[in-house]
């Protein structure tokens, strides 16, 4: 619930739902979180925040999945996979029946698995269920590029894709000042780029995740953070690029799992996924990561 509410707060302060409702096995909890938010926003927002039921997911134009146990210092989002499976099975069993519009944005981990299987249990077009994918990881890695450069991170473009997961890795290939490739930005101002810096960064976002879960027990603000932006293009009709989870249906000759790539998302979900031109190292890695999960997946039928 700490993950759902912390998205919740975002989305009151933003001012990106008329109505917020939280469903929570613990209903007291629920409505104890619903009235904090609330107490709030006649200073910093209009929404409506309540506790609600599955039968609220009617007519929702967004049901954001954050249910499942959080990851422990020394796991691997995979290792979650067979007792957040059978907590998503149970929330789709429960949400199915009154789902009748909307986009579904799976925020739980592994999200790459459980984006899939939720498609797969749901059957809706494609791009209307999605995960949130290597969003967090990417938003880490241009603060890691943006403090390197002493660049704002809105001049910087770079996205990690794949699986969310140890197989996930950045397009180094893509990655942007202001339009201007990394190589020829760095050495016009003399600035060292190579494969230590690189390898350098990545390690440090790599392990971000594990740092503040052994700091705090958990991360919760910079994924509510990046919900609120995918909200936002979902509610608001503001389409926008991010490195988001949806299955794949041929791009970069992969189908039949669900990998994060940069996609167009917009009120109707990922509305298209991007192929950009990767190197043939980025494609290999890519098929790798898309490869990996496919095995977990088999082990899951």
């Amino acid at each position: 619930v700490v993950v759902g509410s912390s998205i919740a707060y975002v989305l009151t302060i933003k001012n990106l739902a008329r109505e917020i409702i939280l469903i929570d096995i613990n209903r007291d909890k629920a409505n104890g979180e619903a009235m904090d938010i609330q107490h709030g926003i006649p200073y910093m927002g209009s929404s409506s925040v309540r506790a609600g039921t599955y039968s609220d997911c009617v007519n929702c134009d967004l049901i954001i999945i954050t249910a499942g146990r959080n990851r422990r210092p020394t796991e691997s989002r995979i290792d979650m996979i067979y007792d957040n499976i059978s907590i998503m099975k149970d929330v789709v069993n429960q949400m199915k029946p009154y789902y009748s519009k909307g986009v579904i944005l799976i925020v739980s981990n592994p999200v790459g698995i459980l984006t899939f299987k939720c498609d797969e249990w749901m059957a809706l077009d494609n791009g209307r269920i999605m995960g949130t994918g290597c969003i967090l990881d990417t938003s880490r890695l241009i603060r890691k590029i943006a403090d390197y450069t002493k660049m704002n991170t809105e001049t910087i473009k770079c996205n990690i894709v794949g699986e969310h997961g140890d197989t996930q890795f950045p397009v180094w290939s893509r990655l942007a000042i202001a339009g201007v490739p990394m190589d020829e930005y760095c050495n016009d101002i003399g600035l060292e780029w190579s494969e230590k810096q690189r390898v350098d960064i990545y390690r440090n976002v790599k392990n971000m995740g594990t740092q503040i879960i052994t700091a705090k027990g958990r991360t919760h603000f910079g994924i509510a953070t990046c919900v609120c932006s995918l909200a936002d293009a979902i509610l608001n009709q503001r389409p926008t690029i991010a490195s988001v989870t949806t299955p794949l249906k041929g791009e970069y000759g992969i189908k039949d799992v669900a990998i994060s790539l940069p996609s167009i998302v917009g009120v109707n979900g990922v509305e298209h996924r991007l192929e950009e031109h990767l190197t043939d190292t980025e494609r290999k890695l890519l098929h790798y990561s898309a490869d990996s999960l496919k095995s977990v997946l088999s082990r899951l039928s």
